[in-house]
């Protein structure tokens, strides 16, 4: 090794702020067509421009191979070989979740021993993560930082999939409670969920509120292209792109496009993919919706571009749930200064946080006469969506930058 890369490397071992960090994500860039993919990417980078080292490690049921090395924008990623945990049965999927830590460690157990790292940072869902860092927290003696998006099993029993106290249900909590444990701070997205927590009073201390974050970089400049593609010129174009399932409640929204089939100018388009796609599918069928486009999931750069072709941006949360989110699908909508529309279940701290900041209109999921008018609202007045988009990407410079999530979760290094 030539002299100057020696020198380099010392420096920036011995540089008292220099830390090695390790992200563990069970989705990641490019494939990926999740929010928490590019979250975590657009973290990695900003913690390498800090000077910091950055290794990623998520997995893949595509390889042939145990693992792979690759290197993605500078960030170091390490793929292991996994079993499918996307898009099949639910047995299936828990199976195969279950096994993630003890495959990680089985595969990229040499690999961890000899390149220690100075803070864990790991993403839920998934909640079985949490043996895998129990296992590097104590083998490097570092600390862990929780980035918990999900609680999890708690929204699948408001939803009534699982029943309490139920064998499922022990099994999920079992493992809920490890990868809590696991955690040095566990950071929640919203300060209702702090509540959740502060009835047994266990993890209290631990706890702390990070809001989801994004680059502020801007997206593609406006193109018609998607809507000449999809004859919708002269269309206002409420857009809803990520998951379509349970949780999202999408017949909320197939509930206000069925009551503007009568306005002329509004279209609906829903992109991605989940177990609700059927139901959409079925109900334009039935009800002859010729006001909305059902298109499949899409990388990330032609999101993007979709993004930057439409008028609102759509979400919904379904109003059985106890606990309280921010949709990441709500972070492009502000990127891209397009006004937010959606409903959320009651007392969900979202419906403030956009509303005070003039970004959008928030109902409570139910309340389907509030969401009609508040869509009427934004059919109507081009200068309410761009004034609207405007406050959007605001409240993403000042609550839910990159650079401020960096600051939190480095401060616990």
């Amino acid at each position: 090794m030539r002299g100057w890369k020696r020198i380099l490397i010392f420096i920036c071992i011995t540089r008292p702020d220099f830390m090695r960090l390790l992200l563990i994500v069970d989705d990641y860039l490019p494939a990926s067509i999740k929010v928490a993919a590019r979250m975590m990417h657009d973290l990695a980078l900003a913690c390498i421009a800090q000077g910091h080292e950055v290794t990623v490690c998520t997995v893949d049921d595509t390889l042939n191979e145990p693992f792979v090395i690759e290197v993605l924008d500078g960030v170091r990623v390490l793929r292991y070989r996994t079993g499918s945990i996307k898009n099949v049965s639910r047995v299936r999927r828990a199976i195969n979740e279950t096994l993630l830590s003890f495959r990680a460690w089985r595969i990229l157990g040499h690999y961890f021993k000899r390149n220690p790292h100075d803070l864990i940072v790991y993403y839920s869902p998934t909640i079985f993560f949490g043996p895998l860092v129990y296992k590097l927290k104590t083998l490097w003696q570092c600390r862990s930082f929780l980035i918990l998006r999900d609680i999890f099993p708690q929204w699948v029993v408001d939803n009534g999939l699982i029943k309490k106290y139920s064998p499922v249900y022990f099994y999920f909590r079992l493992f809920e409670l490890i990868n809590y444990n696991a955690a040095s701070v566990i950071a929640v997205q919203s300060p209702s969920n702090l509540s959740y927590f502060a009835k047994s009073g266990k993890f209290s201390p631990r706890l702390e509120v990070l809001y989801n974050w994004s680059s502020l970089e801007p997206l593609p400049a406006r193109n018609h292209v998607y809507r000449e593609k999809l004859g919708l010129a002269g269309k206002v174009v409420f857009f809803y792109g990520g998951n379509i399932g349970h949780a999202q409640d999408m017949m909320n929204l197939v509930r206000l496009a069925k009551s503007l089939q009568d306005a002329p100018t509004a279209h609906f388009i829903f992109v991605g993919k989940g177990d609700e796609v059927a139901l959409i599918e079925g109900a334009i069928q039935a009800d002859r919706l010729t006001n909305i486009t059902y298109l499949p999931a899409v990388d990330q750069v032609e999101y993007e571009q979709m993004l930057s072709a439409f008028d609102v941006g759509l979400f919904s949360l379904h109003r059985d749930h106890k606990t309280h989110n921010f949709p990441g699908k709500l972070l492009g909508y502000m990127k891209q200064s397009l006004p937010i529309l959606g409903s959320v279940n009651r007392g969900n701290d979202l419906e403030a946080v956009i509303t005070e900041a003039g970004a959008g209109f928030v109902s409570v999921n139910g309340d389907d006469e509030t969401l009609l008018a508040h869509a009427l609202q934004l059919i109507h007045s081009t200068e309410l969506r761009a004034q609207m988009g405007h406050n959007a990407y605001q409240l993403l410079k000042d609550q839910f930058s990159v650079s401020a999530a960096v600051q939190k979760i480095l401060s616990h290094a």
